[in-house]
């Protein structure tokens, strides 16, 4: 992903809404799987980290795009923005 295209998606993510929270249960399965379905839905996400949760933002981060096979947009504070290109032409963002 190149610079102007990360730029792009962080644009786009400005104006979103968080739409999992993560906890202090952390990083379990079931969160996984909901955050790789909604990115299969939507391709851009933003996720909240809680007070309550002890881990590292940037590591869960990292967590979540391995498993997810997805990219960091960014991290700032205790929100994670991810990316994965869908396969849906009609809902497809366009990067440029």
């Amino acid at each position: 992903m190149t610079s102007k295209q990360r730029a792009y998606l962080k644009s786009l993510a400005m104006t979103m809404d968080p739409i999992f929270q993560i906890g202090k249960s952390s990083m379990t399965p079931e969160l996984t799987g909901a955050v790789s379905e909604a990115l299969a839905a939507r391709e851009l996400i933003k996720i909240n980290v809680l007070q309550n949760c002890a881990d590292d933002p940037k590591e869960l981060a990292q967590l979540l795009a391995e498993r997810t096979r997805s990219q960091v947009v960014q991290v700032i504070g205790k929100k994670i923005v991810l990316y994965k290109e869908g396969k849906d032409e009609k809902k497809k963002i366009i990067l440029p």
